[in-house]
């Protein structure tokens, strides 16, 4: 093994953190890695150095101990021997999925043989109304269930045997240079055994396809992107290994009525012009039901109302947003007769305060 600082092999600061030490042996290792470079004992040589550096950088006591003593700290050097099985894991990250090989080194992790099932995802509409007040609702989610039969297994217990060509290991082994290389048994995939008699209900699959019906419990407060997830409940297991997720996904339709930003409610209600010019009471819509809003003398068109406390709840905290009320003063289409008399008698008074020269004797003016 070379002399040089591991830090130098490496091409990092000695300040480096453990991520970017992990990149550039990443980089070291896909360059000079003796399946690219075969029959040059440099790029070998190079190729050991940089395993070496990084056993050591990644592992935060060694680490501290050549940062103090140098290869003397470790005890009279690192190399390949200094390695645990998390580093092994590394090399097999960091290798293993670059080549395509199980692992790179001899001494490779066993395959599992159950995997989990893969997580559901299940799109739900709801009205505003329920995502402010929470409900309960089922839904009816196609899957793959582990099956009940076998366990998962795909057959029943004497109808499965140990794989031959693999011993039960899942993986077999063979030199290259002087690399020992893993990969996954072709005879059985990877999981080790072999089934000579398959379960009849799910024909050695382990699953079978079912619909099942769920309730899903919504709390108040969602909102459109609001995510649920219901444990357990996705596909069943590889293998008699534990089911996944399923993840609810919400959307809120749009209101007739009412829109939302964030925890606030909103909506626009409209008013006649003797009540925002004289003032009254009306009721108007909330998600609870109708309330009284007073309605002051001078109201102008697109004011504001508040009413705290009438909004959609916090989901992450207590409390609720507010309500605001916008009125719009509503001009009748079509008037009576009298309605019309009353609207002249009124244009002809506001013409007689007016002091001030109108809208269109003022723009007049300006070019004239």
């Amino acid at each position: 093994m070379s002399d040089r600082d591991y830090y130098d092999i490496l091409g990092v600061a000695r300040d480096a953190d453990v991520a970017t030490i992990k990149k550039a042996y990443r980089q070291a290792a896909l360059k000079f890695h003796p399946d690219k470079n075969q029959g040059d004992r440099k790029a070998e040589e190079r190729f050991k150095d940089a395993a070496e550096a990084y056993s050591v950088l990644s592992d935060p006591e060694k680490r501290a101990l050549y940062d103090r003593f140098g290869r003397a700290g470790l005890g009279g050097g690192a190399g390949f021997q200094g390695f645990d099985e998390d580093v092994f894991a590394d090399f097999s990250d960091i290798l293993g999925n670059i080549f395509g090989f199980g692992s790179v080194f001899g001494g490779a992790r066993r395959r599992s043989r159950a995997g989990a099932g893969r997580d559901l995802r299940y799109d739900l509409e709801i009205d505003l109304e329920e995502a402010v007040r929470g409900l309960e609702t089922k839904i009816k989610v196609p899957r793959h269930e582990t099956c009940g039969e076998c366990g998962g297994r795909g057959a029943p217990q004497d109808g499965i045997e140990t794989c031959r060509p693999c011993g039960g290991r899942g993986q077999v082994a063979f030199q290259q240079g002087f690399f020992t290389i893993a990969r996954p048994c072709g005879q059985c995939g990877g999981s080790g055994r072999r089934i000579t008699k398959p379960c009849p209900k799910c024909r050695g699959q382990g699953r079978i396809a079912t619909e099942r019906t769920l309730t899903v419990r919504i709390p108040p407060g969602v909102d459109t992107g609001t995510r649920l997830r219901m444990s357990g409940e996705g596909e069943g297991g590889v293998g008699g290994g534990p089911a996944g997720d399923l993840y609810v996904m919400l959307h809120v339709r749009d209101h007739a009525v009412f829109t939302r930003e964030d925890l606030d409610i909103l909506c626009e209600v409209p008013i006649g012009f003797s009540q925002a010019a004289l003032g009254a009471s009306i009721r108007v819509p909330t998600i609870d039901g109708e309330e009284t809003l007073d309605i002051p003398a001078g109201t102008q068109p697109g004011t504001r109302f508040r009413l705290p406390g009438r909004g959609a709840p916090a989901l992450d905290r207590s409390g609720r947003g507010d309500q605001y009320v916008a009125v719009q003063v509503r001009v009748p289409r079509r008037m009576s007769r009298d309605q019309r008399e009353l609207v002249e008698r009124l244009a002809t008074l506001e013409s007689e305060e007016d002091d001030e020269p109108g809208l269109f004797e003022r723009v007049k003016n300006i070019f004239s």
